[in-house]
C-alpha cells in the first residue's frame, strides 16, 4: 500500500506523529523502530527496498488503526497490507488484527489460533473455538490416527489366492485366482510397485502352471459399506483429485487420455490404461464451435467426448478416475498372465461389498504370493506432502477394519461399515489428546467435504499432543517444509519461514487453510492454524485488484507468526 503525500499530511493534522506512536508500540526493538520510522517518513517521499518498505507499511497501518480510526479507513480502500515484523505478544496480536481487519476479508470468516509448543502459553487468538470447514486439513488427524492404530512400520497386503494348487502334468491348474485386495492405495504406482501384476503372475509361472481352468476374481470387499467419502459431491468423483477408494486399488485409480487432431481433423482420443475397459463414445467434430469436454456418468464405464479442439492445438491430456479399479486391476493381472504364457480359460469377475467370495475361506484356498505396501508411515509421508485424497480415505478405511476386529467405539450404537468404525476410533484418540468433544466434526478421512468442520483450537491441541506420542516426529516429518517440498515447495520461497515452517495446506472452493509447526525468531516452538472460510477469491479480485489471494493471505500471516520472540 502506497501512502500518499494527502493521506501522510491529514495524518499528522489529525493524530500523534506515527513515529512517535510507532516507536511507542514497539519500544525495545530497535529494528522495528526503526522500520516504524520509514514507514512514517519514507512512505511520503521515495521508495524503499520491496522488504523494508512491507514491513513499514503494516506496522503504520497498525499504528494508524489504534490512533488514528479516520485514516484507517481511508487507507482501507488500497491494495492489502504487506507482511510487517511485529514481535511480542501483544505485537503480534495487533499486527494481525490489522491484517485481518482489510476490507477484502469484510464477508470471510477467520479463525487463527497460536501457542507455543512447550509452555502451552497462547500466543493469538481469533475465534479459535469456532467451528470451520478444514478441507485438506482434516488430513492431519487421519495422519495420526493411522499412525497410532496401525503402527508406523505396519504394510497392506494384496494377495494372489488359488482355489486348487494342483497343478497336472501339461502344466493345468483347476479352480480360479483371486486376486484379494485390502485397499493398498499406492499398488501400481511407479515407484511403489509398477511391476506388481507380473510379480504374481511369475510366481504362478514358477509352480509349472501354464492353464488356468477357471476365472480370475478381482475382490473388493474388504471394506464395509461405500469406500466413498459421506459428502463428496458428484462432479469431484470423475476428477483426479476425487477418484474413489476401493479395497482393490491400482494405479491411484486413475484414467490418462490423450485428445489429438489426426492431421488437420479433430479428434483421435487414446484412453490408459486399456485394461480399465472404458467404452469411449467420440462426437468431437471441426464442425461445431463447443469447446472438447469429457464427460463419464456416474457409475458408467462409459466416457463421452464432446466439442473440438482448437484449431492451433494439437493435443492435450486429461487425467480422469478410472470407473472400476478393481476390474482394471484383475485385467492387468490377466495381461501380464499372458505375458508369462499362462492361459485364462475363464474371465474376469469382480466383487464389490456388499458381495462375498465363499471360496476365500475354503480350506483348499492357498496364498501364490502377495504385494506388501510401503510401510504406513512411508504412506502418511505421501497423504501428507502431496496431499492426496485418495491415500486418505483409504487409510481411514484401514482404521476402521482394524477397529471392527477390535471392537474398539465408545459409540452408543456400533457402526456398520468400515468408514464410521474408522471415525470412531478417531473420537476415542481425540479424548486422549484433550480436545473437546465436538471440536472436531469429521464425516470422512480427506477433508474433500463441506461437511467437515472443526476449531482452530483443536488443531492446535491435537498437534501439540501428537509431539508427545512416539509417532510424533513420523507425522512432523511427513509435513510439507516450506520453500523445500510438497504443496509448500512454491510457497515461502525466501524469509524466516523457508526450510522453517513445517505446515498442511489445505484448499476448497472459498475455504483455505493452514496448520503446523515453525520455530519463532526468538528459538520457540511454536504450532499454529490458520483457517480462512467464505472467501470468494475471484469476486474478491475483482472488487480489490490489489488483495491478495487466499494462499498469499495465509502466507502474510505465518511470517508474521514467524516473527515472534525476535529482539
Amino acid at each position: 500500500m502506497k501512502i500518499s503525500h494527502w493521506q501522510c499530511t491529514r495524518a499528522r493534522k489529525r493524530c500523534a506523529s506515527p513515529r512517535r506512536l510507532a516507536r511507542g508500540f514497539l519500544r525495545g526493538y530497535s529494528q522495528l523502530q526503526r522500520l516504524a520510522t520509514l514507514g512514517a517518513v519514507t512512505s511520503c517521499n521515495r521508495p524503499l527496498s520491496h522488504r523494508r518498505a512491507s514491513a513499514a507499511r503494516l506496522l503504520l497501518a497498525a499504528v494508524l488503526a489504534l490512533a488514528c480510526p479516520g485514516v484507517h479507513a481511508q487507507a482501507a480502500k488500497a491494495p492489502p497490507i504487506p507482511v510487517s515484523t511485529p514481535q511480542s505478544p501483544v505485537s503480534l496480536t495487533q499486527a494481525i488484527n490489522a491484517y485481518i481487519a482489510q476490507p477484502q476479508f469484510a464477508r470471510a470468516d477467520w479463525g487463527i489460533a497460536v501457542r507455543a509448543l512447550d509452555t502451552g502459553k497462547v500466543l493469538y487468538t481469533h475465534n479459535a473455538g469456532r467451528l470451520f470447514v478444514p478441507a485438506s486439513n482434516a488430513k492431519l488427524f487421519t495422519a495420526g490416527l493411522a499412525l497410532a492404530t496401525l503402527g508406523s512400520t505396519t504394510r497392506i497386503a494384496t494377495t494372489l489366492y488359488a482355489t486348487s494348487t494342483r497343478v497336472d502334468a501339461r502344466g493345468k491348474l483347476r479352480g480360479d485366482l483371486i486376486l484379494y485386495g485390502r485397499g493398498d492405495p499406492s499398488l501400481g504406482l511407479a515407484g511403489v510397485s509398477p511391476g506388481w501384476a507380473d510379480t504374481l503372475a511369475a510366481a504362478l509361472a514358477q509352480r509349472g502352471v501354464k492353464r488356468i481352468r477357471g476365472n480370475l476374481i478381482a475382490d473388493a470387499t474388504y471394506f464395509t459399506g461405500t469406500p466413498i467419502g459421506v459428502g463428496w459431491e458428484a462432479n469431484d468423483l470423475q476428477t483426479w483429485f476425487g477418484t474413489a477408494p476401493s479395497a482393490l486399488n491400482v494405479q491411484g485409480n486413475l484414467l490418462h487420455v490423450e485428445v489429438s487432431r489426426a492431421a488437420r481433423s479433430c479428434c483421435s482420443i487414446r484412453v490408459t490404461p486399456r485394461a480399465a475397459a472404458v467404452r469411449l463414445i467420440n462426437q468431437t467434430a471441426d464442425a461445431t464451435s463447443a469447446p472438447l469436454g469429457l464427460y463419464r456418468p456416474l457409475g458408467s464405464a462409459t466416457l463421452y467426448a464432446l466439442g473440438r479442439l482448437p484449431t492451433k492445438t494439437r493435443k492435450h491430456s486429461y487425467v480422469l478416475s478410472m470407473p472400476d479399479p478393481a476390474r482394471t486391476a484383475g485385467n492387468l493381472l490377466r495381461e501380464a498372465l499372458a505375458r508369462q504364457g499362462i492361459m485364462l480359460s475363464g474371465s474376469v469377475e469382480v466383487l464389490h461389498w456388499p458381495e462375498s467370495d465363499p471360496w476365500l475361506t475354503q480350506s483348499g484356498t492357498r496364498e501364490i504370493a502377495h504385494i506388501d505396501s510401503p510401510m504406513i508411515a512411508v504412506m502418511v509421508d505421501h497423504m501428507l506432502k502431496t496431499s492426496d485424497n485418495l491415500y486418505a480415505q483409504s487409510l481411514l478405511l484401514q482404521v476402521g477394519v482394524a477397529a471392527a476386529q477390535r471392537r474398539t467405539c465408545a459409540w452408543p450404537n456400533t457402526p456398520d461399515t468400515s468408514a464410521a468404525w474408522g471415525l470412531c476410533a478417531l473420537r476415542g484418540l481425540l479424548a486422549k489428546a484433550g480436545v473437546p468433544p465436538g471440536a472436531v466434526l469429521l464425516a470422512e478421512g480427506s477433508g474433500l467435504t463441506r461437511r467437515d468442520l472443526v476449531t482452530p483450537n483443536a488443531f492446535v491441541q491435537w498437534l501439540a499432543w501428537t509431539k508427545t506420542q512416539r509417532w510424533g516426529p513420523d507425522l512432523r516429518n511427513a509435513l510439507p517444509v516450506a520453500g523445500i517440498d510438497g504443496t509448500l515447495a512454491h510457497r515461502f520461497r525466501d524469509g524466516s519461514a523457508t526450510a522453517n515452517l513445517q505446515a498442511k495446506t489445505g484448499t476448497l472452493s472459498h475455504d483455505y487453510t493452514l496448520t503446523g509447526f515453525v520455530t519463532g525468531a526468538g528459538g520457540e516452538q511454536l504450532v499454529f492454524s490458520i483457517m480462512l472460510n467464505r472467501y470468494p477469491r475471484w469476486e474478491v479480485a475483482s472488487a480489490y485488484p490489489g488483495a491478495p489471494s487466499p494462499e498469499v493471505a495465509l502466507d502474510d500471516i505465518a511470517r508474521l507468526i514467524t516473527q515472534t520472540g525476535a529482539r
